[in-house]
């Protein structure tokens, strides 16, 4: 049997996480680049399925093609909206590349749920989940990620140029169990190029209040930010528990509310534990613009972490927001292996975010059109609810039949990607 980590597709997946991410190196002073930081394991028989349907379940659906074993590419033979029905797709097997790319017309959303990983080797990319409320009533107990990695069997995971929205938790997790350690968690993560935006704030979370962009939870380690727009999102935008490590690049943060990125050891949690060891993240060339909601006294707000801090900016700072407040080790003049990675002006971030984020930008729709022009035209608030905005969208489904190749799989898909 042909072994799959020799096609393209999954070479260059290696390639882009020995190349982007950036971690502490346990026991040094430097924060550098670090060449070895996971690989693909071994995987064969790298099979295509079709999704032909919009059913949340059954035959041809996606959650049918989620749930087969062995290495395997989903592509869509159908565009339109997937009501999971408060169901979320959970991926347990592993090996696994959905491309969104492939669907036809306006592409695939996830409504009314989530995706969440809880295996390794598992790539994402092109698809909008929009969970939004779900008809529930207000602190309900209806918390649902957009895109969820957790427990200790997830690793190797890309999650690239999706849109996720109306989340009633968080947007997009990385998580586990804190007490039982690093190798307990999920981790070597990639969340890169997507739309991250209007978490629903006074809404269905039993806590009330939860408007969150991403959480990386207590220990989950090597986790990559890179690339994405954070829009309309109260906190966490994104937030680094403590024992966690990984790089902050290059984002574009818009209108958050009281926090912005922040890091802390929450020691109620840890009772009757062990200290644990401090967050460990690069935080390179990120762009704050405040908004009408932005109360933050700070872009960067830390205690119990080391940090290496360069490059931030906070543009039209009317607010007088400070780049960094806090307690906690810097890193700054220890140095850092980064050439070719960062952006070197503020400007060219905006541009660069705002022309490549999210699922399919060659063919945005209404939603992720009208989150760019806020930020755009400096405007939009946070919500409490997907009926405050566009509410869950509608679209015309279309299929097309599509001939896979035998071979040269990404060459295939690239054809899509405009």
């Amino acid at each position: 049997m042909k072994n799959i980590c020799k096609l393209p597709i999954i070479k260059w997946f290696i390639g882009f996480i020995a190349c982007m991410i950036i971690v502490y190196v346990a026991g040094g002073n430097n924060y550098i680049s670090n060449q070895g930081s996971f690989e693909i394991g071994d995987f064969k028989d790298g099979r295509v399925i079709k999704v032909t349907n919009l059913e949340s379940k059954g035959e041809g659906s996606f959650r049918d093609a989620v749930n087969e074993s062995g290495a395997r590419y989903i592509v869509f033979e159908v565009s339109g909206v997937i009501d999971l029905k408060k169901e979320n797709i959970v991926i347990e097997n592993p090996y696994l590349f959905i491309a969104g790319e492939t669907a036809p017309g306006d592409g695939i959303t996830l409504i009314r749920g989530g995706i969440s990983i809880r295996t390794h080797d598992v790539v994402v990319r092109h698809l909008k989940v929009r969970p939004g409320d779900a008809g529930e009533n207000r602190k309900s107990g209806w918390e649902v990620d957009g895109i969820a990695a957790s427990g200790a069997k997830a690793y190797n995971i890309k999650i690239d140029h999706c849109s996720v929205t109306w989340s009633t938790d968080e947007n997009i997790s990385v998580s586990g169990p804190r007490l039982l350690g690093p190798e307990h968690t999920a981790r070597d993560v990639v969340i890169s190029n997507c739309i991250i935006a209007e978490g629903l704030s006074n809404s269905t979370h039993a806590k009330g209040e939860h408007s969150k962009g991403s959480l990386i939870h207590d220990n989950c380690q090597n986790v990559l930010i890179k690339g994405n727009l954070y829009a309309h999102n109260k906190r966490r935008n994104p937030y680094f528990k403590t024992g966690a490590s990984g790089t902050i690049m290059n984002n574009l943060i818009y209108n958050p509310g009281t926090k912005v990125i922040h890091t802390y050891w929450v020691q109620s949690e840890w009772e009757g534990h062990p200290e644990p060891n401090p967050a460990k993240i690069s935080i390179i060339g990120n762009v704050l613009i405040p908004g009408k909601d932005t109360k933050a006294e700070s872009m960067i707000d830390a205690n119990h972490a080391e940090l290496f801090i360069e490059d931030n900016s906070i543009e039209e700072n009317t607010k007088n927001i400070k780049i960094v407040t806090g307690e906690f080790k810097d890193v700054s003049n220890y140095g850092t292996s980064i050439a070719g990675n960062t952006i070197s002006t503020a400007s060219e971030i905006v541009e660069s975010v705002l022309k490549n984020v999210g699922a399919r930008p060659w063919k945005r729709d209404n939603i992720d059109l009208r989150i760019l022009e806020n930020v755009e035209n400096r405007v939009g608030r946070i919500i409490n609810s997907q009926d405050d905005v566009e509410g869950y969208p509608q679209y015309e489904s279309e299929y097309r039949k599509l001939d896979v190749p035998e071979e040269n799989i990404e060459k295939w898909l690239n054809t899509f990607i405009e």
